[in-house]
């Protein structure tokens, strides 16, 4: 997946937010298969667990029997058709999730050859808001930032300044009269 590219930048702004948020005696569930960020977060000294590449929109045995404290998802959830149960089926209170955003003079990402990395969403900040806030989640914190790339012209130009991934720390939303359940 990072044969010519290492998102260096990418990482660097999502481990600074994740520390900023979640302590390292907290265990997460980092939906996804292991990848070079979950490795880095091990590196940090944090415990993770991944998803084992099974379909989420239709398998969510592993994050429903899961009992970390915080979900983490990392450009996930724009894979998924329905992220909306998936997110309804975190036990965790805890979640961090990322998303790229969707970029107005840029097509959808769209893959012929992996159906494993198609876009089905390209949300935009307060689409992913709405989504998280009515599958039952609470956003506390949230960050930007801009994705640069190293080429001449127009595109190139505006990904100086326009943001290209949004992250959010979000708490399991406390319904009236129910106690906040912990692991």
């Amino acid at each position: 997946m990072y044969e010519n590219t290492y998102p260096s930048k990418r990482f660097s702004h999502t481990l600074s937010f994740l520390k900023k948020h979640i302590s390292k005696d907290q265990s997460i569930l980092d939906l996804g298969v292991e990848n070079p960020f979950s490795t880095i977060l091990k590196e940090q000294g944090y415990s993770v667990e991944n998803t084992k590449g099974e379909d989420l929109d239709k398998d969510f045995a592993t994050v429903a029997g899961s009992g970390a404290q915080v979900v983490t998802a990392f450009e996930i959830f724009e894979h998924l058709l329905a992220p909306f149960n998936v997110l309804r089926e975190i036990k965790a209170d805890k979640l961090v999730a990322s998303i790229p955003l969707r970029l107005w003079f840029s097509p959808a990402y769209q893959s012929k050859t992996d159906p494993w990395d198609r876009h089905y969403h390209e949300f935009e900040d307060w689409q992913f808001d709405w989504l998280l806030e009515a599958s039952g989640w609470e956003i506390k914190d949230r960050a930007k930032w801009t994705n640069p790339i190293k080429k001449l012209g127009i595109r190139p130009l505006l990904r100086r300044f326009t943001p290209r991934y949004y992250i959010v720390y979000a708490e399991r939303k406390v319904a009236a009269g129910k106690i906040k359940r912990h692991s």
